[in-house]
C-alpha cells in the first residue's frame, strides 16, 4: 500500500512540476509560432538541419530575448507592430529581437516548393505593374540580398501609397521600423544572415539567393499583400514617416 501511495504522490509531483514549467510560458506576450511545415519540407533548397537550427535555436532565441527585454517595462503590453513602430525609442534589445521575431515569422510563411507565381493574382498583377515581370522582381530581390553587406534582409513591401517596392535592411531591421529609411509593410522577405544558408551553401550567398527565390509561396505573398493594403498599420507608418523623416538611405 505504501508503494502505491508513493507512486501516486510521485505522479502528482511530476505533473505539478511539469505544469510549473509549462504554465508560465502562457503568460509571455510573445510566442514562437508553429513552423508551417516539416524541417525537411524545403529540401533541397533548405536542408533539414539548417531549418531546425534556424527555427528552434535562432528564432526561438529572438522570442525569448524579446520577452526578457520587455519584462517589467511599459513595452510588455505593446503589440509587436507598436514595438517596431517605436524601435528607435524602445532601444536596441527590443529593436533587434522584435525585428528578429517578426522577420523570421514572415520568412517561414512565405516559403514553399509548390506555390508558384500567379500573374492573375492580385499581387501578381501588382508585381507586373510595378516591375514589368516576376523575373525583374526576382533580379531586384537577388541584388538587394547580394549587395547587403554583412547580415540582413531583402524585402518586397507595400509602401504608404500602396505601391510595391524592394529594399534591404541590416541586422534584424525591417520597413515597419521608425529607424528604417524605406517604410511600409513587408509581404515577402529573404533572410541573408549566414545562419540561413551556411550549412548547405557555405559562403556562396549567390547560390542560396538563386535557390530560395524559386521557393517562394506566392499564395501566402498574395494574402500578405491584400492584408497589407487593408491594414491600418499603413496609416500608422505614414504618420511615423512624418514624425521620423529620413532622406539618406541606410547602407
Amino acid at each position: 500500500m505504501k508503494n502505491n501511495n508513493f507512486k501516486i504522490v510521485s505522479i502528482f509531483a511530476i505533473l505539478f512540476l511539469g505544469a510549473s514549467f509549462i504554465l508560465p510560458a502562457q503568460n509571455y506576450p510573445f510566442m514562437l509560432p508553429k513552423l508551417p511545415y516539416a524541417y525537411n519540407a524545403l529540401e533541397p533548397v533548405v536542408d533539414a538541419a539548417t531549418m531546425e537550427i534556424h527555427y528552434s535555436k535562432h528564432h526561438a532565441a529572438y522570442v525569448k530575448n524579446l520577452n526578457n527585454a520587455v519584462k517589467g517595462s511599459k513595452y510588455e503590453a505593446w503589440s509587436l507592430d507598436d514595438l517596431m513602430l517605436h524601435a528607435g525609442e524602445a532601444g536596441d534589445a527590443i529593436r533587434n529581437n522584435a525585428g528578429g521575431h517578426f522577420n523570421h515569422s514572415l520568412y517561414w510563411n512565405t516559403l514553399s516548393l509548390n506555390k508558384p507565381f500567379n500573374p492573375k493574382s492580385e499581387v501578381g498583377k501588382a508585381v507586373i505593374a510595378a516591375f514589368g515581370s516576376p523575373d525583374s522582381l526576382k533580379n531586384m530581390l537577388n541584388k538587394a540580398g547580394a549587395t547587403r553587406f554583412g547580415s540582413g534582409w531583402a524585402w518586397l513591401y507595400v509602401t504608404t501609397d500602396k505601391k510595391l517596392a524592394v529594399s534591404s535592411s541590416p541586422n534584424q531591421d525591417n520597413p515597419i521600423m521608425d529607424i528604417s529609411p524605406e517604410r511600409g509593410i513587408p509581404v515577402l522577405c529573404i533572410d541573408v544572415w549566414e545562419h540561413a544558408y551556411y550549412l548547405k551553401y557555405q559562403n556562396k550567398r549567390a547560390d542560396y539567393l538563386t535557390a530560395i527565390l524559386d521557393a517562394i509561396n506566392w499564395e501566402a505573398v498574395n494574402k500578405n499583400y491584400l492584408d497589407a493594403l487593408a491594414s491600418p498599420l499603413l496609416k500608422s507608418i505614414e504618420k511615423s514617416v512624418k514624425e521620423h523623416p529620413r532622406t539618406m538611405p541606410m547602407k
